[in-house]
């Protein structure tokens, strides 16, 4: 319960080059292979995972099947050619809260109300967001505009999620809507829905932002942060309008990692500042965030 960050693990498969069945950590309660088991989660251990990260290096991302009754490699390979691609899925409606709800942590004063979109929402989020005294009430992602307005919020909230944004088509409907009605702030496909909300397009990353140690420039104040990602999309700079200003950037492959729009109100980042365990370099974007509210008249 310490670690978790959503009510129930979301990964397809586990594969590992060597699993250890002894848990280390002094607060475990239970072995990976019970955790597993527990959600009939498919695992598979003697693969050469540094061959297979060479892979997709130089291939990108790649579909791949694992398989406990299926054991003809002709017949796999059928079946992973079929399933579908990335490009075109709406997993968030997997993933999302059915209904409105109320976090169950409070803030010890509560000075601001937040609505948060559940695009597939850490808990570590609403963490970092009652850490800023913010009550906050999580929506599902086809919430509407009007019922999002209906809470009074002080501000919106879009969070991290799966798949390929512009599938989201609901949630960046509506995202349209409450352009400067509330503040607003994004994170990782939060994003990306309000790039695409704004009328600019995303695209495919070849091998994707994946790990906790991606330097992004802070254009603002000229500081380097290190930073945690795992987002396969980006937004492209070109296609939004000229009032979006670019604050975050990529050192790695220069893609885009911030915007904000004072017109509009809100600000995004592609990176999860919230991360847990780490780094916690941004960690001052939910006290931004918390300022306009703050000041929003």
């Amino acid at each position: 319960i310490w670690d978790d960050e959503s009510e129930r693990i979301h990964l397809e498969a586990l594969i590992v080059k060597e699993y250890c069945p002894h848990p280390s950590s002094w607060r475990s309660s239970q072995s990976l292979q019970s955790f597993l088991l527990e959600f009939h989660i498919p695992a598979i251990e003697g693969i050469d995972t540094r061959y297979l990260t060479r892979t997709l290096r130089m291939e990108g991302a790649l579909r791949a099947i694992v398989s406990t009754t299926d054991f003809n490699k002709n017949s796999l390979l059928e079946k992973v050619k079929q399933s579908p691609q990335m490009i075109g899925q709406n997993l968030v409606k997997q993933v999302s809260t059915k209904e409105i709800y109320e976090f169950s942590e409070k803030p010890s004063v509560a000075k601001f109300h937040v609505a948060a979109f559940d695009l597939g929402i850490k808990r570590s989020i609403l963490k970092a967001l009652v850490k800023e005294q913010c009550r906050v009430t999580v929506v599902p992602y086809d919430c509407q505009a009007e019922d999002i307005l209906r809470l009074n919020p002080d501000g919106i909230f879009l969070s991290n999620g799966p798949g390929d944004p512009a599938a989201v088509t609901q949630t960046i409907e509506t995202t349209k809507q409450l352009f400067g009605k509330k503040p607003m702030m994004g994170i990782c496909l939060g994003h990306q829905i309000l790039g695409l909300a704004l009328g600019g397009t995303t695209s495919k990353l070849k091998f994707g932002h994946h790990g906790s140690n991606h330097p992004v420039l802070n254009k603002k104040t000229n500081v380097v942060e290190i930073t945690s990602q795992n987002h396969g999309f980006v937004v492209d700079l070109a296609a939004l309008p000229k009032s979006v200003d670019l604050t975050h950037l990529n050192l790695n492959d220069n893609t885009v990692e911030g915007i904000d729009d004072p017109k509009r109100n809100f600000f995004s980042v592609q990176y999860h500042p919230e991360a847990s365990p780490g780094p916690h370099d941004s960690t001052y974007l939910f006290k931004q965030f918390r300022d306009m509210m703050e000041n929003h008249g």
